[in-house]
């Protein structure tokens, strides 16, 4: 087993490191990830809330949210939602498809 918070306040470093391209500020700085959990078996539960429901860049900052929060040492799963976005639900079904395609290229 992890400690959560442990855990929890890695993610946070970490996603200190995405930037907005758009802005030149991080994610975090700029509260685009909300109610970020990590529970005792290493499941990370997060909402990433684009700037603005049509924003262009919501893609990529989507994905890598989730390669960059993946990284983090004692994550073993990631739930997360796209809240306030117009495809938000697509787009959470896209990165989740193409996640499990990587993870199934790795050896």
């Amino acid at each position: 087993m992890i400690d959560p918070e442990i855990v929890r306040q890695a993610i946070i470093e970490r996603l200190k490191q995405v930037i907005d391209p758009e802005t030149g500020v991080d994610i975090i700085r700029m509260r685009l990830i909300e109610d970020l959990n990590v529970d005792e078996d290493g499941c990370a539960s997060y909402n990433f809330r684009p700037s603005s429901p049509f924003c262009p860049l919501a893609i990529p900052l989507a994905a890598q949210i989730q390669q960059a929060v993946a990284e983090v040492p004692g994550v073993q799963q990631q739930n997360f939602a796209i809240v306030g976005f117009a495809m938000g639900e697509d787009l959470v079904e896209w990165l989740k498809k193409a996640m499990e395609e990587t993870e199934k290229k790795q050896p």
